[in-house]
């Protein structure tokens, strides 16, 4: 369960202390990581101007390789809260770009044949409002997807939890 560059682990008798991330994760700024199967990490960069990047490392040998960042169809704006599939398929995150519905709004982009990332795809307005959509996460059933929406000022006053089905992401992935 990672906050950040802190994280527990799972014990016999529940979660251990927090621990915090070593190097070279130790000094970066992460907001959020997300861990898929294979034990990649993907996490936002946040940086004190609020501009975001995603990167991500793998996890080779029993250790994390040096983090690697995004192609452009990820890191176009300011991107941030990456969720990665357990199976690395597809790469949801919120983003302030242009061509969305409001202040940030969530995005989905799709592994391609060739493991390159495809273009970012709006969730769109079922989902992406003017208010600040962020931080999605899929339950590990795979059955529906939570965010946040922020309908307030930008000092998170009025942050609402909302959910769906997750069906909305095989409705988005490219037919082959």
């Amino acid at each position: 369960m990672h906050l950040g560059r802190r994280y527990k682990e799972r014990t016999e008798s529940g979660w251990s202390e927090v621990k915090w991330l070593d190097p070279p994760f130790d000094d970066l700024p992460i907001m959020r990581l997300t861990a898929s199967s294979k034990g990649t990490y993907f996490f936002d960069e946040f940086k004190p101007d609020f501009t975001g990047d995603i990167r991500y490392s793998r996890l080779v040998d029993g250790k994390h390789e040096e983090p690697q960042l995004l192609n452009k169809n990820i890191n176009s704006g300011k991107s941030f809260h990456p969720f990665i599939a357990p199976d690395e398929s597809y790469l949801i995150f919120d983003s302030e770009r242009e061509g969305g519905y409001g202040n940030s709004d969530i995005y989905i982009s799709f592994k391609q044949q060739d493991g390159s990332w495809g273009d970012a795809i709006n969730l769109g307005e079922q989902i992406n409002t003017d208010a600040e959509e962020i931080a999605t996460s899929v339950t590990p059933d795979g059955k529906y997807l939570f965010f946040n929406r922020n309908v307030g000022s930008d000092n998170y006053e009025n942050v609402d939890i909302m959910w769906v089905s997750a069906e909305i992401i095989e409705n988005l992935r490219p037919k082959e």
